[in-house]
């Protein structure tokens, strides 16, 4: 596979019947789901084994989708699948693409699972690697290519799998060509074509393309997939209502995203439930089905009303369970009742994170275990925004959590807490047999780590960051971030969260390994030995900028108690919160003393 840029393969599309896809989305053990986006009205048909599959498109805004069910697979079975449009296949569109692959799950079979965030759609050439570093999911799909051993059973995207509001150039000139960009909201998106554009741009260069045709997803939001602080306070939203663009925004925001990422979370059963794919299935008119106004309206309700809809999921994978969580739509925004997943949408996670499994996975965009220094000042932040200082402190805390994004669980503790509550139940064993560990994945910080909370009984609590695919933190920014992570901000976090009166945490945790800066694509695997994380960066040197090899940045195992492993507590003196010190691209464990942190900055 090569490719020159994003904008380059795009027009190399433009004589397919097929826009955007296929997409291998929702997989079990008998059945599998197919999305594609079409040029036009049309028929779907996905073909494997002598065996078809037919679905009719529908409509928004006058583009033209279909996911295709795929039903009656045998499990743990493994097929090549082709796509025809109207009867003419249309994927693979050519003899050198690999071919793409349903493989259904087996019965009792542990789950080995890509996941990460953060990934901004540029040209894979020089310019766009200079700026923006390899795409660690393109490195991952050309090496699955050589080695099919490395195809994971699903791959998990925790948020801003677009950037609706930090566009890229050619994004702008798509954009420029409809209207002024010097006009409000200027460079960023209005509406749903937009949006449609911008999916395209991010899922259709050749690599990542062929991977997510081949490899089930599941997808959640985080806020750069709609804008910026995405529902950081009531304030926030108060202010972006009053503009001129919002309205549109947020409501494509939302039809886009159930369009292009939620409807393939959804099991059938869930599918069958759900309100606006029950109008697609019911439709058998000769022509085809218009859903434009029907999800504009739904989105639109959607944000004012965030409890008539749960974007939140949940998979069991035999012996593992994961639980997908909604912390960006789902809030609750009252001051008097600020939550990050609201009430309804709480109950329902809190159901969810039950024991009687090996292992519980908790997904969510924003950490939930930020380094201690951070979440204090966080607390302390969300405190004075609320008042605890008086009217003037407010109004200067609240510019604050805007200014340097000081939105995430520690910033919301009454959701901090509830999360703590029901981890450790569930690590305890009151909800169930208590699982090996409970973990929790997540994203968007633009650093990866893994922490964990200091417990001498029960189940582990783990958690576990993958960001950024491709988008680095700025070298000033990581500076903030490995002050935080060494614990210089500690002290002084935990005195200023004290004094506004905000509750201590009901445990301590640490930073047992990192930070580290690369582009990363992690991959967890459920094995007999506990769960094995590694994370993995694409290398160009001495090769061309498009052609990547994947290497391995780190690897963590985390067994259960008194199991050898790579992820253990640290004790006083080890070095602090951050415990084992940072991670080389190479893979070697660097002190973590004052003197590593000009070189751990400057990598990735």
């Amino acid at each position: 596979m090569t490719e020159s840029g994003g904008a380059a393969r795009i027009v190399g599309m433009a004589d397919s019947p097929i826009v955007l896809g296929p997409m291998l989305r929702y997989t079990d053990e008998t059945s599998a789901a197919v999305w594609v986006e079409t040029a036009a009205d049309a028929t779907v048909t996905v073909g494997a084994d002598g065996r078809e599959w037919h679905a009719r498109t529908w409509a928004v805004h006058g583009h033209h989708y279909a996911l295709v069910e795929v039903d009656g697979l045998e499990p743990g079975s493994r097929r090549e699948y082709e796509v025809l449009v109207d009867g003419a296949r249309a994927w693979p569109e050519a003899s050198d693409t690999p071919a793409s692959v349903i493989a259904t799950r087996a019965p009792d079979a542990g789950l080995r699972m890509a996941w990460g965030s953060c990934r901004t759609s540029v040209s894979h050439d020089a310019y766009g690697n200079r700026r923006h570093g390899v795409d660690a999911m393109r490195a991952f799909s050309l090496a699955m290519v050589e080695d099919d051993g490395l195809r994971p059973d699903l791959i998990l995207l925790l948020g801003d799998q677009v950037y609706a509001d930090v566009t890229t150039k050619p994004m702008q000139e798509f954009i420029a060509e409809r209207r002024s960009l010097s006009e409000p909201p200027g460079k960023e998106l209005t509406d749903f074509e937009e949006y449609a554009h911008l999916y395209r741009l991010a899922w259709s260069d050749d690599a990542n393309r062929w991977l997510l045709s081949t490899v089930p997803s599941a997808m959640i939001f985080d806020d750069h997939d709609v804008r910026d602080d995405w529902n950081a306070s009531l304030s926030w939203k108060r202010k972006m209502e009053q503009t001129s663009w919002w309205h549109g925004r947020i409501v494509a925001g939302l039809a886009s995203y159930w369009v292009y990422q939620h409807l393939g979370n959804l099991s059938p059963a869930e599918r069958a439930e759900d309100e606006l794919w029950r109008r697609i299935a019911a439709h058998d008119g000769d022509h085809e089905l218009d859903l434009s106004d029907v999800l504009d309206d739904f989105a639109d309700r959607v944000d004012r009303e965030p409890s008539t809809y749960r974007f939140s999921f949940v998979r069991d994978f035999g012996d593992l369970r994961l639980v997908v969580v909604d912390s960006r739509a789902a809030r609750d925004l009252d001051p008097d009742a600020r939550a990050l997943v609201g009430h309804g949408e709480w109950e329902w996670v809190d159901a969810q994170l039950q024991g009687g499994f090996r292992q519980l996975l908790v997904a969510t965009s924003l950490p939930w275990l930020l380094p201690i220094g951070l979440h204090h000042v966080e607390a302390w932040d969300e405190a004075i925004s609320q008042g605890a200082w008086g009217g003037a402190a407010a109004w200067v805390g609240e510019q604050l959590r805007q200014t340097v994004d000081l939105e995430h669980w520690g910033a919301w503790q009454q959701s901090f807490q509830e999360l703590a509550r029901a981890a450790t139940e569930v690590a305890d064993g009151e909800r169930g047999d208590a699982p090996e560990t409970v973990t929790v994945l997540s994203g968007d910080v633009h650093y990866s780590y893994v922490a964990e909370v200091e417990r001498d009984r029960g189940s582990r609590i783990v958690q576990a960051v993958c960001s950024p695919v491709r988008n680095p933190l700025p070298i000033v920014m990581r500076w903030f971030s490995v002050v935080m992570s060494y614990g210089v901000a500690k002290p002084f976090g935990a005195a200023a969260a004290r004094s506004v009166k905000v509750p201590d945490p009901p445990f301590e945790w640490r930073t047992t390994k990192g930070p580290w800066f690369d582009n990363n694509l992690s991959v967890l695997e459920h094995g007999a030995d506990g769960l094995t994380m590694t994370w993995h960066t694409g290398d160009t040197t001495g090769r061309a900028p498009e052609d990547p090899v994947l290497e391995e940045v780190a690897r963590v195992l985390v067994g259960p108690r008194g199991a050898p492993g790579d992820v253990e507590p640290p004790s006083p003196g080890d070095g602090g919160s951050n415990g084992a010190g940072p991670l080389s691209r190479a893979g070697r464990w660097v002190g973590a003393t004052a003197a590593d942190a000009r070189s751990l900055v400057r990598r990735g």
